[in-house]
Parts: C-alpha cells; sequence; structure tokens
C-alpha cells in the first residue's frame, strides 16, 4: 500500500492543477466578458436598457391656414373625432368587454368581430375591415396603454353620443384629429392643392425633418405643395418612461413644444374667382349645348394686376373636389381623376401648353417695330392668302405653298392696304407673315425667326414665370437649331410665317399668354408673376408684407441679342439692345384699335360699349394633338381650333388684364372673348363695391 501512495499523490495533484487551471479559464472567461460589457460595450447596453424603459413621443404641430387677399379661409384645420378604446382601461370581466363592445357597435357601424388578429395586421390605421375585438387584440398585444383608434372621423352627433356613453364604457373615449378643410372646394382645388400621406420613398427625408410618417401628412398639389415648408410647422417632442407594458410614468426631459405653421395670405380675390369660373362654365356649356355635343372639354380664364403680378383669378376647368381628398385619398376617386383625358388634376393654367395662335402676334409686331423692319405710318398689302415660294436654304428652289388670312372665306381680297396699327387691330395673318417672315421687295427682310425668339422670351415666353405653384411648363419657342434636332428637318421661311403667328412649333401656357399682355400693358415693364400676398403667424401677425417685384423693363434692361441678317443668314452679335418705348405705345395702340374700330376691331362687338376703356388681342389657334387625332378632327386644310381672347383695362392706367382659354373653342372673339368681358365686368363691380364700403384689397 505504502508502495503506491506517491504515484496515487501525483495522480490527485494533476488533476487538482487540471481543476484550478479550468477554473482560472472560466473565471477569466468571466472578467473578460464583464470587462467588454462596462467597458467596451457598455454604452451600448446602457442606451438599450434606457429604450426598454424610453419613449420619445412626437407632438404634431398645427398646420398653417391659407387665406384669399380678403382675409376668406381657403384651407383650415377643423376637428376630427376619432373613437379609440385603451386595452389596459377595459373592464376585467369578458362579458363587461363584450357588452362594451356590442353597444359601442350599434352607434359607430364597426362589427365586434370581424377576421383575425393576423388580418388586422394588414390594414392601416382608420380604414375599414376588422372588428373592434380584433383590432383591440392587436393593440393589447403592442402597447396596452396606447389608445387604439376603431373608428375614424366620426360626424359630431356620433360623438356626442359616444362622450355621453363613455362614462359607462371603461377604456371607451373619443380623440381629436385635426384634419384639413377646404370651404372653397374645386373653386380653388387647382390653386390650393389637398394633402397626402407621406411616400414610403421620402420616409427617411420627411422623418430626418421631424415629420412621422403614418400620421403626418404633406402637400401633394398646388399652394400646400409649393409652400409645404411654410405651412407645416415643426413638431414638438416629449420624452418619456414608460413600464412594460407601455404606460407613462414620468417625463424624463423637458418637452419641447410644436412650432405652428405660418399662415399665409393668396393675391386672389374669391368673389372674383367665382365670377370668373361662372363665366367660363356659362360659355362652354352654352357652346356644348348650341353644338349638342362636347365639344369645348376644358378652359383658363386668369386675371392679373399688370402693376404688381399679383394674380387676381385664375380658373382651370374641369377641376376636382379637394375635400375628398382631405381625409384620405380613395383609390377609386383619383383613378378616375387620373384618367380623365381632360387631367382635372391639372392645373391648365400653368401646366398645359398649347398653340397660342394671334394672340403671340404681339411679340412680332414688337420685334419687328422695333428692329425697324416696318414703321408706323407703312402700309401693307393683305390680300386674302399670300402664295410664298417656300425655300429651306437660300439655294433651295423652293416650291409654292398659299398661306391663308383667317378672313379669306368672308373676303378673298382680304383688308387690302393696312398700316401697323390695323394689322393687329384686324389681326392680319398676311400681314404678319410679312413682317416675321419679309416678302419679295415689299419687306425685303423680315423679323425672322432668331429675333423673334428674343422679343418672344423678354415678353414672357419660352421660360417658367416662377409663380409658387408647382408644374409649371416652359412652353416652346423653336429655333433652326430645335427643328434640326427634334425634326431632322432644316428650317423653312414657311415656318417662320407660322411661327409669327403663334402657330407651327410654337407652344406657351395660358398664363404665359397672360404675362406677354401685362408686359405690354405696363409699358415694358414684368413684374414677377405671384399668387401669394403676406405671411402670418399663428396669431395673424404680419410677418412679410407683400412688395411687388420688377422682372424686367424691357424698356430699359438689355434683354433682345442682336444679329446681322443678310439673305436669311443670322449671325448671333455680342450685344443686346432693348425695346424702344415708343414700340411699346403703339403696339397698345394697336390694341385699343382692336376695341375702337368699328370696321373689323376683334374685340369691337366685346367691348365697343364697354363703360371702361379697353384694349386687347384675340386668338384663333389651330391645334393637331392626340386628342383630336384620336377623335378624327384632324382633317386636311380644316383643323380644329383653340380660341383665346386677351384684354386690359383702363387702357391709359391699367389695373387689371383678363386672358380666356377654350380647348376646341373655335373662333377666338366669339368664344373667349365673352369670358373676358364678363370677367372684366365682375371686376369693375367689385371694385365700386370695395370702394362704397371703403375698402379695396
Amino acid at each position: 500500500m505504502s508502495s503506491n501512495t506517491p504515484r496515487d499523490f501525483r495522480a490527485e495533484a494533476w488533476r487538482v492543477w487540471v481543476f484550478y487551471l479550468l477554473t482560472a479559464l472560466v473565471f477569466g472567461a468571466l472578467a473578460f466578458r464583464l470587462l467588454n460589457l462596462q467597458i467596451f460595450e457598455g454604452e451600448n447596453w446602457l442606451t438599450r436598457a434606457e429604450d426598454n424603459y424610453t419613449l420619445e413621443i412626437s407632438v404634431p404641430t398645427s398646420r398653417g391656414i391659407i387665406y384669399d387677399r380678403n382675409g376668406v379661409i381657403l384651407a383650415r384645420n377643423i376637428a376630427s373625432y376619432n373613437v379609440v378604446i385603451t386595452p389596459a382601461f377595459l373592464p376585467d370581466d369578458l362579458a363587461d368587454i363584450q357588452r362594451v363592445y356590442r353597444e359601442l357597435s350599434e352607434i359607430i357601424d364597426v362589427p365586434v368581430n370581424n377576421g383575425t388578429v393576423d388580418d388586422a395586421k394588414l390594414f392601416a390605421t382608420c380604414v375599414p375591415g376588422p372588428g373592434i375585438t380584433q383590432l383591440v387584440e392587436l393593440g393589447d398585444s403592442l402597447a396596452p396603454y396606447r389608445p387604439v383608434p376603431v373608428s375614424c372621423d366620426v360626424d359630431e352627433d356620433i360623438a356626442r353620443i359616444v362622450r355621453e356613453r363613455a362614462v359607462g364604457w371603461p377604456g371607451v373615449s373619443l380623440e381629436i384629429d385635426p384634419i384639413r378643410d377646404y370651404p372653397t372646394g374645386s373653386l380653388t382645388a387647382n390653386i390650393i392643392g389637398f394633402l397626402g400621406p407621406i411616400p414610403a420613398t421620402q420616409a427617411d427625408l420627411y422623418e430626418e425633418q421631424g415629420f412621422i410618417a403614418g400620421r403626418d401628412k404633406i402637400g401633394y398639389a398646388g399652394v400646400e405643395l409649393e409652400l409645404q415648408d411654410i405651412l407645416a410647422g415643426t413638431n414638438g417632442r416629449r420624452v418619456v418612461e414608460i413600464d412594460v407594458a407601455g404606460k407613462e410614468l414620468r417625463n424624463l426631459a423637458p418637452p419641447i413644444s410644436a412650432i405652428a405653421g405660418r399662415n399665409v395670405r393668396l393675391s386672389i380675390d374669391t368673389r372674383l374667382q367665382k365670377a370668373a369660373e361662372g363665366a367660363l362654365l356659362v360659355e362652354i356649356n352654352g357652346w356644348n349645348a348650341y353644338f349638342g355635343q362636347i365639344r369645348i372639354s376644358s378652359g383658363v380664364t386668369i386675371a392679373m394686376n399688370p402693376k404688381t403680378g399679383e394674380i387676381l383669378a385664375m380658373v382651370s376647368y374641369p377641376s376636382y373636389e379637394n375635400n375628398r381628398l382631405a381625409r384620405f385619398i380613395p383609390a377609386y376617386y383619383y383613378q378616375q381623376l387620373s384618367e380623365d383625358p381632360r387631367h382635372p388634376l391639372l392645373n391648365n393654367a400653368i401646366s398645359s401648353e398649347y398653340p397660342p395662335g394671334s394672340v403671340f402676334k404681339l411679340s412680332t409686331a414688337t420685334g419687328a417695330l422695333n428692329e425697324e423692319v416696318v414703321t408706323v405710318d407703312q402700309t401693307i398689302y393683305a390680300p386674302g392668302q399670300l402664295i410664298l415660294t417656300e425655300k429651306f436654304s437660300p439655294n433651295d428652289p423652293g416650291r409654292e405653298r398659299p398661306f391663308v388670312d383667317w378672313i379669306f372665306d368672308e373676303q378673298p381680297d382680304g383688308f387690302g392696304e393696312i398700316d401697323f396699327l390695323h394689322c393687329i387691330a384686324y389681326s392680319s395673318n398676311v400681314c404678319f407673315y410679312k413682317l416675321g417672315g419679309g416678302f419679295e421687295d415689299e419687306i425685303p427682310e423680315g423679323l425672322g425667326i432668331l429675333r423673334l425668339g428674343e422679343y418672344a422670351r423678354a415678353l414672357g415666353y419660352g421660360e417658367p414665370s416662377g409663380i409658387e405653384l408647382p408644374g409649371e411648363a416652359d412652353g416652346l419657342i423653336p429655333s433652326p437649331q430645335w427643328k434640326r434636332i427634334n425634326q431632322g428637318e432644316n428650317w423653312s421661311t414657311g415656318d417662320t410665317y407660322i411661327a409669327s403667328v403663334g402657330q407651327g412649333y410654337v407652344l406657351s401656357t395660358p398664363l404665359q399668354v397672360l404675362i406677354s399682355g401685362a408686359t405690354i400693358a405696363n409699358d415694358g415693364k414684368q413684374m414677377q408673376t405671384t399668387i401669394v400676398r403676406e405671411e402670418l403667424d399663428d396669431e395673424g401677425r404680419l410677418l412679410k408684407p407683400f412688395v411687388s417685384q420688377l422682372k424686367w423693363d424691357i424698356t430699359d434692361t438689355p434683354l433682345i441679342t442682336n444679329f446681322d441678317c443678310d439673305d436669311g443668314y443670322c449671325l448671333e452679335m455680342e450685344t443686346k439692345s432693348a425695346v424702344d418705348p415708343y414700340v411699346i405705345e403703339q403696339v397698345q395702340a394697336g390694341m385699343r384699335l382692336a376695341v375702337t374700330d368699328t370696321l373689323h376691331g376683334t374685340l369691337n362687338d366685346v367691348f365697343g360699349d364697354f363703360p371702361v376703356a379697353v384694349a386687347g388681342k384675340t386668338g384663333t389657334a389651330e391645334y393637331c394633338d392626340d386628342v383630336a387625332l384620336a377623335a378624327n378632327r384632324c382633317t386636311f386644310g380644316n383643323w380644329p381650333t383653340h380660341s383665346w381672347t386677351l384684354a386690359y383695362a383702363p387702357y391709359e392706367d391699367p389695373e387689371i388684364i383678363i386672358m380666356a382659354f377654350m380647348y376646341n373653342g373655335g373662333e377666338g372673339a366669339a368664344v373667349a372673348g365673352p369670358v373676358v368681358g364678363r370677367v372684366m365686368e365682375a371686376y369693375f363691380e367689385l371694385k365700386e363695391i370695395d370702394l362704397a364700403e371703403g375698402g379695396g384689397g
């Protein structure tokens, strides 16, 4: 026995050492883990621990109110009542819970049971579908102390009943959710726009700005979109301690108050807006009834103060009812609007491009007189049609092509010898063909397309105006380079002829037509077009008063690039020129003559007896777009026509300019003219009322 003791002792010692070693390794690992948790990962685990009892709550702000220039509310926030149930506050007895559900169901018309809890997960908040039981069970599993909406935007009568009965319904209460309301509805929808949920693709962007996706709404169209940063305000914030059930225990930091959005007063006059809409609809409905079909499918009327650039009315027909989009956007209604070929969601005043026709002749007239292509006293022979040997280049043998005046069918001999002012007053196509493209020895060198483009852009064509509305189109002032790139052809003399009367490739928005006329009416001064007059705080204090802004004065600012032209070729020079004030005066005189001339003045029938001196220009523009092609309207030599009219008053001291556009309306003076006449009459009637009341906006 004694002989084996040392070996046994050595064996036992070995086991002890192994045990010690393993113990040391275990304790070392634990120590390292502890060190790692405390030192290296301590901050991370502390944050995660804090998240277990810390909740950051976004406090919604109040969106700014939109007014018209006279204080009429165009967009506001109203209370929407939501019926909610807080699961933690429900009775303990299941039978009592079911009684509450049944009684509540009868009032709010939401079933007690419908589907499963998993089904409820698929529905967004306030979307009909799940039953009360399923909604509450889902909420209970997530945060028992958080109210669960079971019916949203209930009317005031239901809200009153729920408020009264809630004493006997533990856990049931009302929440007030502000929603957007548009008192003037479709009358101003294309100006004001509407709100919608934050798109998933933009959620990160808006969350960085403090918005909450799924709760907060943003502007989707109109002023609501363009002035989103001004109207939206800033959400507040609360950091609170909660227990495992989500119950708030205490504030962990001083709350940050929400900052209300700023209010905005627009330049439009709702009274004039209503009159403009009425005038447009009377004419559209009257002509459609006359033809026994929907001939005129859309139209635009805009009124502006030419001295300030303020838009006083802007009607785009057809419109839409933005109140139907205020609470949520119904898929069926939005699809209906989107598929309507008349594009009611589009503000045609700024977003649609059309050939302007003869209203564009003001650009040609201004350029031709300023470039001394013609003098005021010079007579121009204007037959019923002009036969042009059209050339695409100086060496082209050319081909004969007739260019017809609008009066040809009624008076084949045309207007005969007429001067510059009567060219404008009679809107003679042949006269402007010659002014724009030249004709033989009578006018050896016309204005040309390059110089015409310069004057058109100076008057407001070819680029967005910068008005505070989204989706403004550029329009198009073509050039030889543009045609080569887009059509693969050289520019021809005939192209210049057609462009000189606002046809062919020339495109413009109705607003651009209005701005061109306003620039001439305002003696060459183009004011920055605006629809926003003032900014106010949430208590109505003025933050940003209105100050009109001069964009440019074409009689003072050198905007017109000079060209050295010889035999159809024009070389751009480094110098620029302004427009002689005398030129503007003569164009104004031609527009006045369109009213006073009883023989062929295009606006004499509309404004000849008007009590205030009016000047203006009409336009009839041929077109052949996709809609016309689909309707088989594009008969060769007999295209359908749009109707335009532009007029301002008083002639000597203009304070309003109005344009009207009628899609497929036909002759300008006969169709669009009466619309402008009715709006002009309404404006001066309202002015008298305001003066009598000692006001005026």
